[in-house]
């Protein structure tokens, strides 16, 4: 049987070298949402794993679009300067492509980085700010009210995500994932959960997807047509009597593609604590299963793959084209060397590491002879 997870794929005009990708991960280690030390090990040890392509963790597009105080931002020259020098890393040492997703937290903003509880911060704390939402209602009765945005404070971060994607090309990632999951902003209009708005943006499926493929809109018009631009969205809320799921969710993607989006990436939940999620192994691949096969656009599955006869089993069985590993890179950044190993195919590696390759084990020393 022909193994599909080591084939190259194009997106537009970027080749990935094979179908494993590093889903974005956030690391709460930014200053002023400027990339740190931290930022360059973590991305640059992903950047030699084997893997075609890594995704910088959400990223916000203005400064009260972080998660935490702690979150990555691209809205600043400061910004820009620190997360240039960690592209200029990767392009030079690494084996991989690097993309960036581009969010904005909206009412789940302002919070504590996880260690720390990952609950709102007190109104009282210096960290702290006023949060944005389609509608003034707060994600659960211990969180506060955000302020219901008008139509200055859409177009203005509307702007913003234009802003920060012509940024991230002018130094160099090589393709955009727009965040539209997991309870943030773009997620918020998408469902009636947080979407309790009476004007354009608010009420019937039409309405709540406008400000989404207006900001997808904004920014495939500013974007050269050769450079790939993609959306992360849930599939479902897992919320029982919630509109929000695969039927609107696949309604959704066929009006995105018709702007140009060129991949999904396909997740769900994280807008309602009052959420049942029936987790367990590729427990989202058939979400992107079904939006792959109504949709036809390449489409990535997340959500529990971690052992390399899964991911296989999920590309060469036609469910997603690529699958993207979050935690399980965590654990192992090796990864991808290892089921390049249990497929006895060939996956890059930096030539400083070779004698580790379990192809090349026995490669002499510098000024020691060649092991028997």
């Amino acid at each position: 049987m022909d193994r599909k997870l080591f084939t190259p794929i194009s997106i537009r005009n970027l080749t990935l070298s094979n179908r494993i990708v590093v889903a974005p991960m956030c690391q709460y280690s930014a200053v002023n949402g400027s990339a740190t030390d931290w930022h360059l090990m973590h991305l640059g040890q992903l950047s030699i794993s084997g893997s075609s392509l890594i995704f910088v963790e959400a990223t916000a597009v203005e400064d009260k679009g972080r998660i935490t105080p702690g979150c990555l931002g691209l809205y600043s020259d400061d910004n820009q300067k620190a997360l240039s020098k960690i592209i200029e890393f990767v392009k030079r040492y690494g084996n991989t492509k690097i993309g960036i997703q581009l969010a904005h937290a909206g009412r789940k903003a302002s919070t504590q980085v996880p260690w720390k509880g990952g609950t709102p911060l007190n109104k009282d704390n210096t960290d702290s700010w006023q949060t944005v939402a389609p509608s003034s209602e707060s994600y659960n009765s211990n969180w506060p009210l955000p302020v219901e945005l008008n139509e200055e404070g859409l177009e203005n971060i509307k702007k913003c995500f234009v802003k920060s994607a012509k940024r991230a090309v002018e130094i160099g990632f090589d393709i955009i994932e727009i965040h539209m999951a997991h309870g943030y902003l773009i997620h918020q209009f998408l469902s009636p959960i947080s979407n309790k708005r009476k004007d354009k943006y608010g009420s019937s499926f039409e309405n709540r997807i406008r400000y989404p493929l207006e900001v997808f809109k904004a920014i495939r018009e500013e974007i050269s047509m050769s450079y790939p631009v993609g959306v992360r969205f849930s599939a479902t809320d897992w919320v029982e009597n919630s509109s929000w799921d695969l039927g609107e969710a696949t309604q959704f993607a066929m009006k995105l593609k018709a702007l140009g989006c060129d991949f999904f990436d396909v997740s769900s939940g994280g807008n309602s604590p009052k959420q049942e999620i029936i987790s367990g192994p590729s427990y989202q691949t058939g979400f992107a299963s079904h939006i792959k096969n109504k949709v036809g656009v390449p489409t990535i599955a997340v959500g529990q793959i971690n052992e390399p006869l899964q991911a296989e089993s999920i590309i060469s069985t036609g469910q997603a084209d690529m699958i993207a590993i979050g935690r399980g890179m965590l654990y192992n950044p090796r990864w991808a060397w290892h089921a390049a190993e249990v497929f006895k195919k060939e996956c890059a590696y930096p030539p400083q590491y070779a004698r580790a390759h379990h192809s090349l084990i026995g490669l002499p020393i510098p000024g020691n002879p060649k092991s028997k």
